[in-house]
């Protein structure tokens, strides 16, 4: 599937917003792409997910386990997880502090791939990247549907995506949305504004 047949998808499922962003990396934008409207069909998510389930096979990834952050990570790695016949854990915020919670373990040597829905900064992906340090797992891979880095993210590992997409980002106080006083949403899973 090529960027054009990804991006006509998250067209066709209302999912490329435009307006007054904040997104979760802190920085502004006039685009949003909401994966959840995307990832709501299950026959989408499989789709996308094989896909990337593929590349990381080319790749010669070893994995035991996904894992992805909450909220946006869930359901991707859940999917990969099962296109890859292992096993899906997530970890989740609390207190500021990014944690694998529910009774989930990841072991020490485990081999991962981190799943995510957007990296814009890479800042969850790296949160989740020390999550696994401190249990001893072996980062082999990350994947997301969308990279929004301009190709900046790195990981150290091989990085998969569906689409690298370029949209303009801001740090506030250089935002014309925000110099034209145009409310700002703040649609990710992390609310603070």
């Amino acid at each position: 599937m090529e960027k054009e047949e990804v991006l006509s998808v998250f067209k066709e499922k209302g999912a490329l917003l435009e307006g007054h962003f904040k997104l979760s990396s802190g920085l502004h934008s006039a685009k949003y792409l909401q994966c959840a409207k995307v990832l709501q069909y299950p026959e989408t998510a499989e789709r996308f997910c094989k896909q990337l389930a593929a590349e990381l096979k080319t790749k010669g990834v070893k994995v035991d386990v996904v894992v992805g952050p909450a909220m946006g990570g869930v359901i991707i790695a859940y999917e990969l997880a099962r296109q890859l016949g292992v096993r899906s854990v997530f970890t989740e915020r609390v207190d500021g502090k990014v944690l694998l919670r529910r009774g989930f373990e990841i072991n020490k040597g485990e081999n991962c791939v981190i799943a995510e829905d957007v990296v814009t900064t890479g800042k969850s992906t790296k949160e989740v990247i020390d999550v696994l340090k401190e249990h001893g797992a072996n980062l082999t891979a990350c994947a997301s549907l969308i990279d929004r880095s301009g190709g900046e993210a790195s990981f150290g590992v091989p990085f998969v995506n569906m689409a690298q997409v370029e949209v303009e980002t801001f740090e506030q106080f250089a935002c014309p949305m925000c110099k034209q006083n145009i409310l700002v949403e703040k649609p990710g899973s992390r609310k603070e504004i």
